[in-house]
C-alpha cells in the first residue's frame, strides 16, 4: 500500500455473529429451521428456465445497456406495475440489487468529502457502499432530514427503502414527495430500494416514480428493482434500475467499462420473467399463506409485530434485548437475525423471515406452541 494512503475497514458481515447460535438450533430434535435470511426457496418459474436455456448459446459479449427485448419488458412492467412511464436511456439491468446498491456511491464518484445517507434502519449494504467509497454515513429519519438534521452537511446521496427491510414499514406517499422535494432543494440524489414491492399487505407501496410521487418529473431519482423477490431469481443475480436520464446516462458508460454486464442468457430469462405477472402473483400468495401462519404464532409466543405492512420479513419483539429474542427462538430450533444487524434503533427487535417452505413454517408454529 503506498505511504500515507487509508482504507476504511469495512463491517464484518453480521451473520457471522450467528455462527454459535446457528449451531444451538441445529441441535434441536428435527433440525434447524432457519428464518434469519431472506433467500428464496421456491421454484424459478418454468418459462424462465427455458428462456434461459435457449439462449445459452450465447457466445458473443452482451450489451451492458440491455438488450432491446430486456429493455422493453422493463419499460413495460415499469408502465404496468408502478405507473411509471421511463424511455428506453432511462433504464438499465444490473447484476441484482445488491451490486448496484454497493457499488453506486463509487460510481457516482463520491468520496470522503461526501455524506451518503441512510435509514436509520438499513439493509447493511447501503453502509457498505458508502464506507467503500470513502464517504461518510448519517442514519436518518425522514423527519430528521426534512426538520433540518443535516443542513450543516448535506448528503450528496439518500437511500431510501419502501417496504423497508428489516421493518417492512411502506412510507406514505405525502413522505415520498417531501423527501424529494427536500433532496432537490439540496442537489441530493435520491435512490430508492424496491425490491419488495410488489409484496404489500396491510398497505401497498408506492414507487418513487409514481406519478403521484415525481408528478412524471424524474430527475434526481433512481429506483431499484430486482427480480430475486418476485421471480425467485437470487441464482440469478439480475435486477435493474431506472430513473433520472442524465444520471443513467452516466452509470451507463462507467459500468460498461467496468464490466458491470449482465450475461446474455440472463438478460433472456430476465425478460421473460417481467413479461408474466402470473407467476409474480402465486409467489405473493405463497408468502402470505406463511405469513398467516407464521405471525399469530409469534403473537402466541409473547411477541409483537411492528411495522410488517409488506415485504417477506415480520419486524418483531418481546420488549427485550433481540440477542435474548434469538437465543430463546435457538433453544426451538428456529434461527432468526438480531435487529441490530441493521442499525442500534433495532437493539430489541428481530427479523424474521418467511422464505422457508409451508411445511418448515407450520413446524415453527408447532414449536413455538
Amino acid at each position: 500500500m503506498t505511504a500515507g494512503m487509508s482504507v476504511q475497514p469495512l463491517p464484518i458481515s453480521p451473520w457471522d455473529a450467528l455462527i454459535k447460535l446457528r449451531q444451538t438450533a441445529a441441535e434441536y430434535p428435527g433440525g434447524l429451521i432457519d428464518l434469519s435470511i431472506g433467500a428464496p426457496i421456491d421454484p424459478v418459474p418454468d418459462a424462465v428456465t427455458a428462456a434461459l436455456a435457449a439462449a445459452a448459446d450465447s457466445p458473443g459479449y452482451p450489451a451492458a445497456v440491455g438488450s432491446g427485448r430486456l429493455r422493453r419488458a422493463i419499460m413495460a412492467w415499469l408502465d404496468r406495475q408502478v405507473g411509471a412511464g421511463c424511455h428506453t436511456e432511462a433504464v438499465l439491468p444490473t447484476l441484482g440489487s445488491k451490486e448496484f446498491i454497493g457499488w453506486l456511491p463509487t460510481l457516482l464518484g463520491l468520496g470522503p468529502t461526501h455524506v451518503v445517507a441512510i435509514p436509520e434502519l438499513a439493509y447493511p449494504t447501503y453502509e457498505v457502499g458508502a464506507r467503500t467509497a470513502g464517504a461518510s454515513v448519517l442514519r436518518y429519519t425522514p423527519e430528521d432530514l426534512l426538520n433540518g438534521a443535516a443542513d450543516g452537511r448535506p448528503p450528496s446521496l439518500i437511500w431510501i427503502n419502501s417496504p423497508s427491510n428489516p421493518s417492512g414499514e411502506v412510507l406514505p406517499v405525502a413522505t415520498l414527495v417531501e423527501l424529494i422535494r427536500w433532496a432537490r432543494t439540496k442537489g441530493c440524489l435520491m435512490a430508492s430500494d424496491e425490491c419488495y414491492f410488489g409484496l404489500g399487505w396491510e398497505q401497498s407501496p408506492v414507487s418513487v416514480l409514481d406519478p403521484s410521487v415525481t408528478g412524471g418529473d424524474h430527475t434526481g431519482v433512481l429506483a431499484v428493482h430486482t427480480l430475486s423477490k418476485r421471480s425467485n431469481m437470487a441464482g440469478y443475480r439480475v435486477g435493474f434500475v431506472a430513473g433520472d436520464p442524465a444520471v443513467m446516462s452516466r452509470l451507463r458508460g462507467s459500468r460498461r467499462q467496468l464490466g458491470m454486464i449482465v450475461p446474455a442468457p440472463i438478460q433472456a430469462a430476465a425478460a421473460v420473467a417481467l413479461d408474466d405477472d402470473t407467476h409474480a402473483v402465486l409467489q405473493r400468495e405463497r408468502y402470505g399463506r406463511r405469513r398467516q401462519l407464521l405471525r399469530p404464532a409469534l403473537e402466541s409466543a409473547g411477541f409483537r409485530i411492528d411495522h410488517s405492512q409488506a415485504g417477506m420479513y415480520l419486524w418483531a419483539t418481546r420488549d427485550e434485548d433481540g440477542w435474548d429474542s434469538v437465543a430463546w427462538l435457538a433453544g426451538r430450533g428456529i434461527l432468526a437475525a438480531p435487529g441490530e444487524f441493521y442499525g442500534a434503533r433495532g437493539a430489541r427487535h428481530i427479523r424474521v423471515g418467511l422464505t422457508v417452505s409451508d411445511d418448515r413454517v407450520g413446524e415453527v408454529a408447532r414449536r413455538l406452541a
